[in-house]
């Protein structure tokens, strides 16, 4: 028996494919997930959950609806609630992307873009971010867009997995106005934009409301086990994406639903927290990098991710490299090439983990950066 054919260029995750195999004892500095608690109204809601638990709306439970339109300032009819964010990009993918076509996607960037395209029978088409921190340069999206007339869509990941890196108003301005000249589906990834540090990022819907914005729970509120995402945007494009949705997974699980809305109900106070354990998780992370390898490093744009530097001598073979701090270490990074060819000489270090887990982490990290 063989698989759909549309699999062949599917690869495992080279992320799972290395923390698969993490061994006991290690520092788990590779999955981007919060080690905080879920916040205490979260917690209530699933807690308070009694009576039948029903389907609901293929589009989502109104009162979520509602509660992310005033979050994103989106009208009801332009809120579409998935099962993660994975869900929302995964019904935006099938609904607007040809076989034969090209989707846009950053290098480096979170594996699952060039993935998805694959699996709508599109090729992925790499743009390169800003040599200097990682940040979305709008001259090179623009001249690859121009160069390649068969793009069905782009995507942007502000801020970015797994560099940091956001943008600014007038490079989102300028990329929205290219793709809404040429009819293209943009989408922007903003599932780290609250997790900032002082400056929060600009959206989308900052300067226009004809792209979709995709986000969830999982990062800023702290809830990735809850899979309750959504993508906010015309309706136009949200309609066909919501068939898709609701014939792949009928709807998000009912009671996740009534705890993101509580989540989302009390958002400054949930935000405000998680901001918080993240700061004190990067502090922790720059004293141990300062004091263990004499580096000085400043937080990303947002995000938990720090694209650490490699040593030359592990730039031809990042893997093997990081296989080796997992196995000799033990000590879990990610290798930048994972996320495409633009963050070979990288690695992401997910500061997500605790204080201790970090501080210990870089200890052990140190010998393999000074060798």
């Amino acid at each position: 028996m063989n698989p759909a054919s549309r699999l062949s260029l599917l690869k495992p995750s080279p992320i799972r494919a290395i923390t698969d195999g993490t061994p006991p004892g290690a520092i788990p500095l590779g999955l981007g997930e919060p080690t905080w608690d879920l916040p205490e109204v979260g917690r209530k809601a699933l807690l308070r959950a009694s009576g039948p638990c029903p389907y609901v709306p293929h589009a989502g439970l109104t009162e979520l609806r509602r509660a992310v339109g005033a979050f994103h300032g989106a009208h009801l009819d332009e809120v579409l609630i998935t099962t993660g964010s994975q869900g929302a990009l995964f019904a935006l993918f099938q609904a607007w992307v040809n076989p034969g076509t090209k989707v846009l996607v950053p290098d480096p960037g979170f594996v699952a873009y060039p993935a998805l395209a694959f699996m709508a029978g599109a090729e992925p088409v790499p743009y390169r971010l800003s040599a200097e921190r990682f940040r979305l340069d709008a001259d090179e999206l623009i001249r690859v867009l121009e160069a390649t007339p068969e793009t069905s869509a782009v995507v942007l990941n502000l801020p970015s997995n797994p560099t940091g890196g956001g943008g600014d108003l007038d490079a989102l301005r300028r990329v929205a106005e290219a793709c809404t000249a040429r009819g293209v589906l943009l989408i922007s990834d903003e599932v780290y934009r609250d997790l900032h540090f002082g400056v929060r990022a600009p959206s989308l819907r900052d300067v226009t409301d004809r792209g979709v914005v995709t986000s969830s729970v999982s990062k800023g509120w702290g809830a990735p086990g809850l899979r309750v995402g959504w993508a906010v945007g015309d309706p136009a494009w949200l309609a066909p994406a919501r068939v898709v949705h609701g014939y792949a997974v009928t709807g998000t699980a009912t009671p996740a639903q009534w705890a993101a809305l509580a989540l989302l109900e009390h958002s400054d106070a949930v935000l405000a927290e998680a901001r918080a354990a993240v700061q004190l998780r990067w502090e922790a992370l720059a004293s141990a990098l300062r004091e263990e390898l004499g580096q000085v490093v400043t937080p990303p744009d947002g995000t938990f991710y720090h694209f650490m530097a490699l040593p030359p001598a592990a730039h031809a073979d990042p893997l093997a490299f990081a296989l080796k701090l997992r196995d000799e270490a033990k000590v879990v990074l990610i290798p930048g090439l994972a996320f495409g060819e633009g963050g070979r000489g990288h690695a992401r270090l997910s500061f997500a983990a605790t204080p201790e887990q970090l501080r210990e982490g870089v200890r052990r990290l140190a010998p393999y950066w000074k060798a």
